[in-house]
């Protein structure tokens, strides 16, 4: 490879890529360790997780994943290790699971849409705020009511999300609060977090009678046995589909879900699966509404969310299938009298409840003897929610045995309670239908295991993951996901903490996440972070949040300002508008770099209201800019901040710190760097680390408003965090800084090969690339009629996922090959390419029709190549194998190319009654 690019060593090819000014030295981390070291070094921090279980609830409930979705999907590579389905014809299989989430949701609010998830439950809540905000119809109103009865940590992010935006949060305790003057939605809860459930249909119908839309807070298992939002007359349900298989995880990754009524379709933020067609009439799926929102419409995008929670959506709806609709009913209704026996049994023994009516949460008034009781409680290994008024909350769940009722029976000195003598709590009104719901067939057809096992198999064979070949994604870094790393997320003690379980419970979780903080503070030489944002954009919005309340804090507050590059990442704009930012775009020169000139005009022009710049470095370009170091002093001449974009840390990790070079906050993408997999889409993480003045700014306690809390936990998605500390503890300094320079070599290496019959787009000072790079299709549109999509569509019947395309450059694909995938796979790759590269020459010498040839045509799908009436100016056999090796392991996409304006005039995002998606109604 070295040979290839000229090159004597890897050194020799950082000092030709890397600006001297960014260089830094080794950063100083313990010796790596093996993978069995780790795995024991994990084993004494997960002991460090105290026994006990958890009824604290407040949206964080024990769960039993069946062992077949744990195996088959879980730690199943082939659904973990997918991207974001962007290019639908290879994404067939995980769309199909997104689209019965979203039946699932739909039909259990209520409401005739639902999208393909949200991050947590508490951010959801905050997009259904901005959501109805934008539904309104008078831009005036600014206020939000929302009840007093949700969880704390949704009430905090709430209002993290409205301070900057001129939203005023009323808090109503009674329904007679909800006063309609100036306010433009309502947010309520259902249970709220004292466990109390009413019906709240009046009180919605008369704020609808006012112009108000309501949004509800909505627990998924209990709306198998409530009525549900929309027969309530809710606009918009947000929740939580934790319960629904997936452990509480110290805070994560869970499904939030959001479902919505009609009118709303194209204001919704996140991804929403729809039903297409491809080009022969077959039903397809695509992520529908434009799916790029935030490169296409950037500073007016409807939220800064890129992708959210596919991998836990895809369990949830597993989850569902495996146990039906009966089933689930089942488990709430063994749930719910759990929970009455329990209250039974205290009120018998003189204790007084907050509510009478409640699904599966009660929460005992304070007394003298409560305090003794949560204590009792305590040394029997059961923690139970302590409220601010000092009443005790105990939650009931999946996992509550009639063993555990009996402990906290005595410990509240009180009888035994009987859980097979109780009914319900709930009254007759408050009762979902008997008229079933979720009767799609996909939630009856597969109970048995050999059908979940069959039908899931069946789905991941219609993707291509990084099981299947090299994914290279520009600014995407789709690298390996050990084994060994992934391994500790199911073990139990590290699996079923709750994250507002006391220090007790979680010392293990304590002790990882200060080791973690303190070994991404070093990699990026900043003093301080927070690994809160469970996403790269809610890390985004954290850092700028940062930024303006430093600002804040120096009585400058009026810098509303923040410069971004026209190369930047679509969120970057969506994420600096949440914050209350005005944004202002950057010119890019010819050759990719930041054009001072203009930078340095906007930056005297707006001397006095400049807030910050969000820069992405490496650009999104695929090179090292050469004047970074400049463009942060010129940033700070004039009083703003620099926010940089960690999205291509990959480039960086062990041969330059951002925190050198004059960056302020920046973000990293465990997810991408560190090795989190994408799981299709999701889950992420996005944690901030940021220099010393701006580290009281870093979001805080997530149960206390003001604190900045930006998601509903406080380690944001503390289960997947083992991942990343596993990955950095076994490569150590030097290891990190070995695999950027192996990203940086093959990235240099591929570019070379390819550069002799392609146009590279952008490259550094002495010729060099980052960790990715673009080739410019542009001229083919007009020599052969042939465009990026067809080049795209083309590398499917190769058996790759195409790289990224149209970004930052239309009509350009940009490749990142990391450091992970070995040199045959990289040549694998290329002759993917070069071949490509061939086809596209015979259409340019007219010896293969522009209209009819393997490009314009692709993908092939075996039936279309088996078809009795094919009739195609080249054969089947070109089309399914132009390069020998193809024949060892090859993909058929199951559709072929999807119409995306079909399935945007005609959305639909659920399934219709007693329909099965692609299939006849009497299949078995």
């Amino acid at each position: 490879m070295l040979e290839q690019i000229g090159c004597d060593s890897i050194d020799q090819l950082l000092d030709e890529a890397l600006p001297d000014s960014i260089r830094s030295d080794l950063p100083g981390l313990q010796e790596p360790l093996s993978e069995s070291e780790v795995l024991e070094r994990l084993r004494e921090l997960e002991r460090e997780n105290g026994p006990g279980k958890s009824m604290i609830g407040q949206g964080y409930y024990n769960c039993l994943m069946p062992p077949p979705v744990q195996r088959l999907i879980f730690e199943n590579p082939s659904w973990y290790t997918a991207y974001t389905p962007y290019q639908a014809e290879i994404s067939q299989g995980r769309l199909e699971m997104l689209l019965n989430f979203q039946t699932m949701c739909a039909q259990l609010s209520g409401l005739p849409h639902a999208n393909a998830s949200l991050l947590d439950e508490a951010t959801a809540a905050a997009e259904a705020m901005l959501l109805l905000r934008r539904a309104h119809r008078n831009d005036s109103d600014n206020r939000f009511l929302v009840d007093e009865d949700l969880f704390a940590q949704t009430h905090a992010v709430l209002c993290t999300r409205a301070s900057w935006l001129g939203i005023e949060i009323v808090r109503c305790r009674h329904e007679q609060q909800f006063v309609a003057e100036g306010a433009f939605g309502a947010l309520l809860g259902c249970p709220g977090a004292s466990g109390a459930v009413f019906d709240r249909s009046e009180l919605i119908a008369r704020l609808a009678a006012k112009g108000i839309r309501t949004a509800m807070c909505a627990d998924v298992l209990a709306l198998c046995m409530i009525k549900p939002p929309g027969a309530m007359g809710a606009a918009v349900a947000v929740g939580s589909t934790q319960r629904f298989g997936l452990p509480p995880g110290c805070g994560g990754p869970h499904a939030a879900y959001m479902a919505f009524a009609d009118g709303l379709q194209r204001l919704v933020p996140g991804r929403i699966v729809g039903i297409s067609r491809d080009s022969r009439g077959r039903p397809a799926l695509r992520l529908a509404l434009q799916t790029r929102e935030q490169h296409i419409r950037r500073a007016k995008a409807t939220s800064n969310i890129c992708t959210a929670q596919v991998l836990p959506a895809v369990l949830a709806a597993a989850y569902a299938i495996h146990h039906g609709p009966e089933g689930l009913r089942k488990m709430a209704e063994r749930v719910n009298r759990a929970a009455c026996a329990l209250a039974r049994s205290l009120i018998a023994a003189g204790h007084r409840l907050v509510a009478d009516s409640f699904f599966d949460t009660i929460r005992v008034c304070a007394s003298e003897h409560t305090e003794n009781a949560f204590a009792a409680a305590a040394a029997a290994g059961y923690d139970l929610h302590r409220a601010a008024d000092g009443s005790i909350g105990i939650s009931c769940d999946e996992s509550t045995t009639a063993a555990d009722l009996a402990v906290l029976a005595r410990a509240f000195a009180a009888g035994e309670a009987g859980m097979s003598e109780c009914k319900a709590s709930l009254p007759d009104a408050l009762l979902r239908s008997r008229k079933g719901f979720m009767t799609q067939p996909v939630f009856s057809k597969y109970r048995s295991e050999h059908g979940l096992m069959r039908y899931l198999r069946r789905l991941a064979d219609r993707d291509i993951a990084l099981d299947r070949s090299m994914i290279p994604l520009g600014s995407c870094t789709m690298k390996l996901n050990a084994a060994a790393q992934m391994s500790v997320i199911s073990w139990p003690r590290f699996a079923q903490v709750h994250p507002f379980a006391p220090r007790l419970r979680r010392g293990g979780y304590e002790r990882l996440g200060r080791e973690l903080e303190e070994m991404l503070a070093v990699l990026t030489g900043m003093d301080a972070v927070s690994l809160q944002p469970n996403a790269g954009s809610q890390g985004e919005y954290a850092g700028l949040l940062a930024i303006r309340g430093y600002l804040r804090a120096r009585g400058q507050e009026h810098r509303q300002i923040c410069l971004i590059p026209e190369s930047a990442h679509g969120t970057n704009a969506a994420s600096a508008v949440m914050s209350g930012l005005q944004v202002v775009g950057v010119q890019v020169d010819a050759d990719g770099e930041i054009d001072m000139k203009h930078l340095s005009s906007l930056c005297a022009q707006h001397r006095e209201s400049l807030a910050a710049l969000m820069i992405t470095y490496p650009s999104t370009c695929g090179i090292y800019g050469t004047q970074i170091t400049r463009i942060c002093q010129v940033i700070h001449e004039h009083g703003g901040q620099v926010y940089m974009d960690g999205a291509n840390l990959n480039a960086m990790v062990g041969v330059a710190q951002p925190g050198s070079f004059g960056v302020d906050v920046l973000h990293i993408n465990l997810h991408k760097t560190f090795c989190i997999p994408h799981g299709g889409g999701g889950p992420g993480m996005g944690p901030i680390a940021c220099r010393s003045h701006l580290a009281e700014y870093l979001p805080g306690d997530p149960q206390q408003e003001g604190d900045n809390a930006v998601s509903a936990a406080p380690l944001g998605s503390g289960l997947i965090l083992l991942i990343s500390w596993a990955y950095i503890r076994m490569m150590g300094a030097a290891g990190l800084r070995a695999a950027t320079g192996a990203a940086i070599l093959a990235a240099n290496y591929m570019c070379s090969r390819l550069g002799q019959r392609w146009k590279i787009a952008y490259r550094g000072a002495q010729g060099r690339v980052a960790h990715e790079f673009i080739i410019d299709a542009n001229e083919f549109r007009k020599s052969a009629g042939i465009t990026v999509e067809d080049i795209a569509k083309r590398l499917i019947d190769m058996g790759f996922h195409a790289p990224t395309v149209s970004f930052p450059l239309a009509g350009a694909v940009m490749i990142e090959p990391t450091e992970s995938e070995s040199l045959a796979e990289l040549d694998r790759f290329c002759q993917a390419m070069e071949c490509i590269r061939d086809e596209i020459q015979e259409v340019e010498s007219g010896s293969m029709p522009a209209q009819d040839n393997p490009l314009v045509k692709a993908p092939h799908p075996a039936e279309d190549l088996l078809a009795p009436e094919r009739q195609a100016a080249y054969s089947a056999q070109r089309a399914a194998y132009p390069l020998d090796w193809i024949r060892d392991w090859k993909y058929f996409p199951p559709v072929s190319r999807i119409d995306q304006v079909f399935g945007d005039r005609n959305l639909v995002t659920v399934l219709e009654e007693d329909e099965e998606f692609g299939r006849p109604a009497a299949a078995s």
